[in-house]
């Protein structure tokens, strides 16, 4: 199995820190948000991994390589000066993605959540992890009910930057074009092609300052930091 790993996005919410830095590279707990992503992936057996890069891109091709050092092996979709966000980003990555069903994470978040046990079940083309919502969120993105995603309903949960998804939704997408990821989610919910499962685990957005705040009381930096990814 395939993961494509989101980090082509500026980072302006969280400037000054990404003025210099790409937000993937950002250090917490001595340890680069990118770094903690892949080894995630690679203790889940997921070896084949594949980065979209747009600011900072060559920041982020020199620190990770060829990924031999996590134990994977690093592609990289370079989409250029222009991101083309969440959903235009994996619809140019399908070359290196398919034939799928693949992973695609943001880079922005820390989890524990684990990607060993999930797969696409019956009748779903693509399965998605939900969190409770956090304070930011108070309203959440979708209900769950049954194993499936539904846009309307209660409760309601927020969507966790996590899904697997098979590649037949993202060949019918213009390629090339700028598109987030959320209005697709909402057409294949409404269409019930969407499962879904609920993490009641740590899981935290640090694309904002203020989460970038609560996840370094979570993980706080060694005393002696090694300088890790």
């Amino acid at each position: 199995m395939k993961a494509l790993i989101l980090a082509a996005g500026r980072g302006l919410r969280l400037a000054p820190l990404t003025d210099q830095v790409p937000k993937p590279l950002l250090v917490l707990g001595g340890e680069t948000l990118l770094a903690r992503q892949i080894r995630a992936l690679a203790r889940a057996g997921i070896q084949d991994l594949v980065i979209n890069l747009s600011y900072r891109g060559g920041m982020i091709r020199e620190a990770i390589g060829s990924g031999a050092r996590y134990g994977v092996r690093v592609q990289y979709s370079d989409e250029g000066p222009t991101p083309l966000e969440t959903a235009g980003g994996v619809r140019r990555a399908l070359d290196f993605l398919r034939p799928g069903p693949f992973w695609v994470v943001n880079a922005d978040l820390v989890t524990d959540f684990s990607y060993a046990p999930f797969a696409l079940e019956a009748g779903e083309a693509a399965r998605i992890v939900l969190v409770p919502n956090p304070p930011h969120h108070a309203g959440g993105d979708f209900a769950l009910a049954g194993g499936r995603v539904r846009v309307s309903g209660t409760p309601r949960f927020t969507f966790a930057g996590i899904g697997l998804y098979a590649a037949h939704l993202f060949e019918e997408l213009p390629p090339e074009t700028p598109l987030p990821l959320g209005p697709c989610l909402r057409l294949w919910a409404e269409a019930g092609l969407l499962g879904g499962v609920l993490h009641p685990g740590l899981w935290q957005d640090v694309g904002t300052p203020e989460g970038w705040r609560l996840a370094h009381e979570t993980f706080p930096m060694p005393k002696n930091p090694m300088g890790s990814g």
